[in-house]
């Protein structure tokens, strides 16, 4: 039995947290993520959305399985240029403004050129502004200085700078020697490389796969519909992967892949858990079981939309999520060794 090399899926994940990505504008990840999947003999098409379905053909044609991870990252939009020739934002996905505070940034105008810029408050100097730390962190507070030679919004405009247009982060991405993985956009990211690894082991080796499995690499799932539809009526599993969420009164950690047991959707579904949870003792692979508070995935908007689905959500440990994020090659292992002797379990009949 051969895993995806780990390190291998590091240096994919790299690359993918490199591409900006904002929710609304992903179609150059999608295009790498094709152009990755390219050379193997697997079936690939987009759907309306933008995202982008794999599927690989098992012994059972009647039962399928499908497994998501999403491209789609945090992000901002243009809301409103100055006077002052800065950028007043809008942002994409849930967070807060204080985590990238100070960011270096990227805005892209709907040509496709791309400015540099730091995402700042507005009453960032202290030797100015006396209460610079007391100011809340907010939308009338935070903008965006452009790298550029602009002094009113009829010169930023001159740029071909709008309302509208995205916003990226710079995702700061460090793979340390001891296994480390610093990076925004571990979500979801880390859990596309995994896969993306998974595909290419499975068509490069001939693996026969029990029940027809696709994979879908979903683009909208910061903004809470990226895994909703596309799902062929044979689905009888759905297994989102996403990132395993860390904090206080937390059980996940950086080392382990992290079962879920509840988001704020409700439970998952309990049989399916117990599958996810018999095949990694069976294995010998690290798990935590958890409870994600404040979080929702593709399979539960999968269930919000009305699908008849056994659903389910695994993915790496990953601390500071939405902000500054890390993880770390233990848990990238483990969460592809659960995802590989998944893939090769009988999906159950439809109920």
């Amino acid at each position: 039995m051969t895993y995806p090399n780990a390190q291998e899926t590091v240096q994919l994940i790299e690359k993918l947290v490199s591409i900006p990505s904002p929710s609304g504008n992903t179609d150059e990840v999608i295009t790498y993520v094709e152009n990755f999947l390219s050379e193997l003999d697997v079936e690939m098409k987009r759907n309306r959305k933008g995202g982008l379905i794999v599927t690989i053909p098992g012994k059972n044609t009647n039962n399928h399985r499908m497994l998501t991870a999403h491209v789609d990252t945090l992000g901002a939009i243009v809301k409103e240029i100055k006077s002052s020739g800065r950028l007043k934002l809008d942002l994409i996905g849930g967070f807060r403004y204080n985590s990238i505070e100070g960011e270096y940034c990227q805005v892209e105008t709907s040509t496709g050129k791309r400015y540099s810029g730091t995402i700042l408050l507005h009453q960032t100097s202290v030797h100015v502004y006396k209460d610079a730390g007391k100011v809340e962190r907010n939308q009338d507070n935070m903008e965006v200085r452009i790298d550029e030679k602009v002094h009113s919004a009829d010169e930023v405009r001159a740029l071909g700078i709008e309302v509208g247009d995205f916003v990226s982060f710079d995702p700061r991405v460090q793979m340390l020697p001891n296994g480390y993985i610093k990076s925004r956009h571990l979500d979801d990211k880390a859990s596309v490389g995994i896969l993306l690894q998974l595909i290419r082991q499975i068509a490069t080796d001939g693996t026969a796969l029990p029940n027809t499995t696709h994979f879908l690499i979903s683009n909208n799932e910061e903004i809470g519909y990226g895994g909703n539809s596309n799902i062929p009526p044979e689905t009888v599993e759905y297994l989102a992967v996403d990132m395993g969420a860390m904090g206080d009164g937390q059980s996940t950690d950086e080392y382990t892949v992290s079962i879920c047991v509840k988001d704020a959707s409700g439970p998952y579904h309990y049989g399916l858990r117990k599958k996810l949870v018999g095949i990694a003792k069976e294995n010998g692979i690290d798990y935590k079981l958890d409870i994600y508070p404040y979080y929702g995935s593709d399979a539960s908007a999968a269930i919000r939309s009305g699908h008849d689905i056994i659903h389910g959500l695994i993915g790496p440990g990953i601390d500071s999520s939405h902000a500054f994020e890390r993880t770390h090659v233990s848990s990238i292992e483990n969460t592809t060794k659960l995802l590989y002797h998944y893939l090769l379990s009988e999906v159950p009949g439809t109920l």
